[in-house]
């Protein structure tokens, strides 16, 4: 899919993406519309499956085909790549699965979203020091100040790929390569880039995202990568018939788990989700994530002078092109901003209000590839 004819061919992107003719979606680090193609892949195997066993209604390869569009997106290898859906539980299953041995410390941020502190935040129970990085502006993880703080008691860095409030992206490639030097493990957790950013895993460890934000799939049909050096480190902590080996469905003396990452699969796929999350996938891949990511800067480039003549203060606004996203995020004194949201979606325009440990608003707009610069103005012509 070309987004310049996407972008000029208004029938065309109407049909791609029926919400832009209710209103202007500019929320995708939130949770997305579904893209046409996306919604009519479920439909057509919900419609499948009032014709008789659910699982033989399944499209042929449509699982390992997923997998292998997975994998790709994030040059990984099929067999590193689970189904397991929420971000959340793929994060808890990397963080239960571990052996982390007392006095061990994990690294992570504390204001990132809480799917990504809380899993974490348990190993304290089993004696492990959970240390949070000290970040002196709200969102900003440079590779220095993550580095200046690990020793070597260190064995895990757990960050986000990009802040789901102020829109840093962080330098993930940099900061993977300097922790495997180190030895250290590194998780992230992948949804604000996955599907708008190139986002490899040839540093990273372990890797967490759901479907429902730039992926443009629907919700509880994520992936969870983990390296394939490091499978037999990480534990399953849910079991079933699906991840543990039962010949004939016939219960064993001994658990003995599937030799990839569906051993992190206890249970029946969601079926349905993965209908939808093959054709996200499929779209991300035709359009092309490279050509997604610049046409996220050149939209951040297009809206955010335009925010700050209007007297908002927008976070991080000369942020490099690296740590930036498609996330713009601002604020302004003495403003009702939940006020201002409310408005703009009395017209049409949907945003999210995200408040910070302080109480602080903000205002975040997030438009994905498809979205306008006419849809842009209806906003800016709001605030």
């Amino acid at each position: 899919m070309d987004i310049a004819t996407v972008l000029n061919d208004e029938a065309l992107r109407q049909q791609e993406f029926p919400v832009v003719k209710e209103k202007a979606f500019l929320a995708h680090a939130a949770v997305c519309a579904l893209p046409r193609r996306v919604a009519t892949a479920m439909q057509d195997y919900a419609t499948r499956c009032t014709q008789g066993d659910q699982e033989s209604m399944v499209p042929e390869n449509l699982i390992s085909d997923t997998r292998k569009r997975a994998a790709q997106l994030i040059n990984a290898k099929p067999e590193e790549i689970a189904l397991v859906g929420p971000t959340s539980l793929a994060l808890s299953l990397i963080a239960n699965g571990l052996n982390f041995r007392k006095h061990d410390n994990v690294l992570v941020y504390f204001d990132d979203y809480p799917s990504n502190v809380y899993p974490w935040m348990t190993l304290a129970d089993r004696g492990v020091e959970v240390r949070y990085l000290n970040i002196r502006e709200l969102g900003r993880l440079r590779v220095s100040d993550i580095m200046g703080q690990v020793d070597e008691q260190t064995k895990m860095v757990a960050i986000a790929s990009c802040h789901f409030l102020t829109g840093w992206r962080v330098e993930l490639e940099e900061l993977g390569r300097q922790l495997r030097s180190k030895k250290i493990l590194f998780c992230v957790d992948g949804i604000q880039t996955l599907g708008a950013f190139p986002t490899t895993v040839e540093y990273i460890d372990f890797l967490a995202a759901d479907a429902h934000k730039w992926l443009l799939g629907p919700c509880s049909a994520g992936i969870m990568y983990v390296r394939k050096e490091l499978q037999d480190r990480l534990m399953p902590t849910i079991y079933g018939w699906h991840n543990v080996k039962n010949p004939n469905f016939v219960a064993q003396e001994q658990m003995v788990f599937r030799n990839d990452a569906r051993r992190y699969e206890a249970g029946t796929n969601n079926l349905i989700g993965i209908a939808g999350l093959n054709a996200a996938l499929k779209l991300i891949e035709e359009t092309g994530v490279e050509n997604i990511g610049r046409e996220l800067l050149r939209k951040r480039s297009y809206m955010v002078p335009k925010l700050k003549d209007k007297g908002y203060t927008v976070l991080y606004a000369d942020a490099a092109p690296q740590n930036s996203s498609g996330i713009v995020t601002f604020h302004k004194p003495d403003t009702d901003l939940a006020g201002l949201q409310k408005t703009a979606a009395d017209a049409g325009v949907q945003i999210s209000l995200r408040t910070d440990r302080q109480g602080k608003q903000y205002l975040r707009v997030s438009p994905h590839f498809y979205n306008t610069d006419a849809e842009l103005d209806r906003l800016l012509e709001v605030l």
